[in-house]
């Protein structure tokens, strides 16, 4: 008895075990899936990271952001320098604010630093992707204290330009949802 595994990149995805005699006899069907095993892994392998945030995660805070992407000319490409936005309630007043860390302040003192794990991008052409932060450690004070993700999503606008630069700095308006989440 033979045993075959088909698989791509140490990942096995078929086994097929056979009788010694029936070897000939398998020998295409064996091309004929490897050839095609290998595409589906590799897009498999290359599917988004998720912005959802692990189980367990409970939503602390929910604020619309209103306000820039400020982007720096380098090299001839537009490069993200920092965020320049309000934070406001469901009722439209400001709570805080988004500025370059990136980091989330609220009136009160309250703030924390965030690093992105994963991105897609946005469903509305020109907008600035849709993120999942992870909090720094040590990072959060006050209401944010016992902050872990931070999310981005439904954003509108605030891509950078598409055309070349030659120096300068390039302020595109957003807006977005930012949502704060502890364990």
């Amino acid at each position: 008895m033979y045993c075959l595994q088909l698989g791509f990149l140490k990942q096995s995805f078929i086994s097929i075990c056979y009788p010694r005699r029936v070897m000939p006899a398998l020998t295409p069907l064996i091309a004929f899936a490897a050839v095609f095993a290998a595409p589906v892994a590799l897009i498999a392998q290359q599917a988004p990271a998720s912005i959802d945030v692990p189980p367990g995660a409970h939503l602390l805070l929910e604020a619309k952001g209103e306000g820039v992407q400020i982007y720096t000319c380098t090299d001839g490409k537009w490069t993200l320098k920092a965020p320049d936005a309000k934070l406001l309630d469901a009722q439209g007043n400001t709570i805080g604010s988004h500025f370059a860390g990136p980091t989330w302040k609220l009136n009160d003192g309250s703030e924390v630093k965030g690093k992105a794990i994963a991105n897609q991008p946005s469903p509305e052409a020109g907008s600035v992707p849709w993120l999942l932060l992870q909090a720094i450690p040590g990072s959060g004070s006050g209401k944010f204290a016992d902050v872990t993700y931070i999310r981005r999503t439904e954003t509108h606008s605030g891509a950078a330009p598409k055309e070349a630069c030659s120096g300068g700095e390039s302020r595109q308006s957003y807006t977005a949802t930012y949502s704060f989440y502890t364990k």
